[in-house]
C-alpha cells in the first residue's frame, strides 16, 4: 500500500495524462497488462475507466480487485464503483462499508464512500443517516450536499445545515476553522429545491456581514446571482467585492449577449487604475468576442513589465489556442532589451521554441539552440532541458527516428514520458508504457534529487549564503 500512497502523491509510475491518451488512442489492452504486470495504479484505473465503457464489468473488477485487497481507500472507491455499475449492490455495498475506523481520522473519509455507494443503490435515507454525524469535516458537509441531489431529500438536508449555519453565523471562525462551508450549502440547497428566492436573500446577508471561510462565499454568492438573472445585484456586488465578483459578472453580461456593455465595464475599471487583472479579464473577453488583435492590444501595455503584471505569457497561450502561432513568436521578439536581459533565458525563448514547433518552423528553433554559445563542458548557455527540447522539435519536424534515439539514451522519467508520447502517435502502446521507469526505479531517482539539492542546501549554509 505504500507504493499506491507514493505513486498517487508524487505522480509517480505512468502518469495520468500518459494513460488518458493510450486510452484515446485505442490501447486499452495495453493499459490492462501494464496494470498486471508492473502494478501501476494509473494505468489500473485508466484500465478500469475502458473496461467499464465497453461493459467488461468482470474484467474490470479483475484489474482492480489486487488493489483493492490492500485496503487502500481509492482502490477500494474504484471498486465498488465497478460492482455497482456491474450490478453487484450488495458486494459493493459490503466492500465500502466502514470497518474498524471509529474515532479515527478516516471515519469521516469512510462513512463519505459508503454514502456515495448507499445513494446509487437507491438508499438515499440511509446516507444522510450515515452522513449526519460527520458534518463538520469539510468532506462530509460537501458530500451530502453533491450526493443528494436530485434524491427527494432536501428537507432533511436542510434541517441537518440549518444548526451549523446559525453556529457559523452567530461566530464566524476565519483561517480554516468552523463550518464555514455549510452557507454556500444551504443556499445550494434551498435553490435546488426552487426556493432560489430565499437562497438568494440569506446568502446575500451572510456575503454583506462578511461571514467568510479561509476561502470567501462571494464568488458562490455571484454565481447564485448570475444563474437566475440577478444582473444588476450582480453588478452592485461586483462594486465592493471585486476580487471575486468581476469575473462573474463579466461573463454573465457576455452570456446575455450584452458583451458591449462588458467591455467597457473592465475599461472604466481600467482606465480608472483600479487593482485587479483587469487587463487579462479584458484580453480573455476580446479573444473569446473572436477579436484577438483587439485583445492583444488591451494587454499590450504589461508585455514588457518586469514584474507580477506582466501578461505575455497568458498572451501567447491564448494566440497558440486560436492557431495565430506566428503572431505568439513576433511578441517574442518585439520586447525591450530591458526585459530580455530578465527574462529571455528563463522562459520566453523555450516558449519561442515551443511556438515554432507547433507552427511547423521547428527547423529555425533548433537552429536558434545550435547557435546559442555553450559552456566548457559544451552545454548550451542557459538552456534548461536542452536534449528534451531538442527531441521534441526533431519530433515536429517529422524526424521521429532521431527523436527516438535521443530519447532512449535519456535516462529518467521525463526523458521516458516524451519517448511515450512519440510512441503513443506511432500506436505503439506496450512499448509507451514500457518506456516510462517503474515505480521503483522512480522513487529512487525522486530520492536521489532530493538527496542533491539537500547537499546543495548544506554547502550553500555551510559555505556563505550571507557570508563574509
Amino acid at each position: 500500500m505504500d507504493d499506491l500512497q507514493w505513486q498517487v502523491a508524487n505522480l509517480g509510475g505512468v502518469l495520468p495524462r500518459i494513460v488518458d491518451e493510450v486510452l484515446d488512442g485505442g490501447g486499452l489492452e495495453a493499459l490492462v497488462g501494464a496494470a498486471e504486470e508492473r502494478g501501476d495504479w494509473f494505468c489500473a484505473e485508466g484500465a478500469v475507466r475502458g473496461l467499464c465503457a465497453a461493459g467488461e464489468f468482470g474484467r474490470a473488477w479483475a484489474v482492480v480487485e489486487p488493489f483493492v485487497g490492500t485496503g487502500w481507500r481509492p482502490a477500494v472507491r474504484v471498486g465498488a464503483d465497478v460492482l455497482v455499475r456491474w450490478g453487484r449492490i450488495e458486494q459493493a455495498l459490503e466492500l465500502s462499508r466502514p470497518a474498524g475506523s471509529e474515532g479515527t481520522e478516516d471515519a469521516a473519509a469512510a462513512a463519505r464512500d459508503h454514502a456515495e455507494v448507499l445513494v446509487r443503490a437507491g438508499r438515499a435515507d440511509e446516507a444522510v443517516d450515515l452522513l449526519a454525524p460527520h458534518l463538520r469535516d469539510r468532506r462530509v458537509l460537501g458530500a451530502l450536499v453533491e450526493l443528494t441531489e436530485g434524491q427527494g431529500c432536501d428537507e432533511r438536508v436542510l434541517e441537518l445545515l440549518a444548526p451549523l449555519a446559525e453556529e457559523f453565523r452567530r461566530s464566524p471562525v476565519r483561517g480554516g476553522g468552523g463550518p464555514w462551508e455549510v452557507l454556500s450549502g444551504q443556499a445550494r440547497v434551498l435553490e435546488r429545491s426552487g426556493r432560489a428566492d430565499e437562497a438568494i436573500r440569506q446568502f446575500g446577508a451572510d456575503v454583506a456581514a462578511r461571514r467568510y471561510g479561509p476561502l470567501n462565499n462571494v464568488e458562490s454568492y455571484a454565481e447564485l446571482l448570475a444563474r437566475h438573472g440577478r444582473i444588476e445585484e450582480l453588478r452592485s456586488l461586483a462594486g465592493t467585492e471585486s476580487r471575486a465578483a468581476v469575473p462573474v459578472y463579466v461573463r454573465a453580461l457576455e452570456d446575455a449577449g450584452r458583451a458591449g456593455e462588458a467591455e467597457a465595464y473592465l475599461r472604466g475599471l481600467i482606465a480608472a487604475g483600479k487593482p485587479g487583472w483587469y487587463e487579462s479579464m479584458l484580453m480573455e473577453l476580446l479573444f473569446r468576442q473572436g477579436r484577438p488583435a483587439d485583445g492583444i492590444e488591451a494587454a499590450a501595455g504589461t508585455f514588457d513589465d518586469l514584474h507580477d503584471a506582466n501578461l505575455l505569457q497568458p498572451a501567447l497561450l491564448l494566440l497558440a489556442e486560436h492557431g495565430l502561432h506566428d503572431r505568439a513568436i513576433a511578441l517574442t521578439q518585439e520586447r525591450s532589451p530591458e526585459f530580455l536581459a530578465e527574462h529571455e533565458a528563463h522562459w520566453v525563448r523555450s516558449n519561442r521554441w515551443w511556438l515554432m514547433g507547433e507552427a511547423g518552423r521547428a527547423p529555425e528553433a533548433l537552429a536558434e539552440i545550435a547557435a546559442l554559445p555553450v559552456d566548457g563542458d559544451g552545454e548550451a548557455d542557459e538552456v534548461d532541458d536542452r536534449e528534451l527540447t531538442v527531441a521534441w522539435l526533431l519530433a515536429q519536424d517529422g524526424r521521429v527516428a532521431e527523436a527516438d534515439a535521443l530519447l532512449r539514451g535519456m535516462p529518467g522519467k521525463r526523458a521516458g514520458t516524451q519517448l511515450a508520447e512519440l510512441l503513443i502517435r506511432q500506436g505503439r502502446f506496450a512499448e509507451a508504457i514500457a518506456a516510462i521507469p517503474g515505480v521503483a526505479a522512480q522513487r529512487e531517482e525522486e530520492e536521489r534529487r532530493r538527496a542533491k539539492w539537500r547537499e546543495a542546501a548544506a554547502s550553500g549554509a555551510a559555505g556563505g549564503w550571507g557570508s563574509r
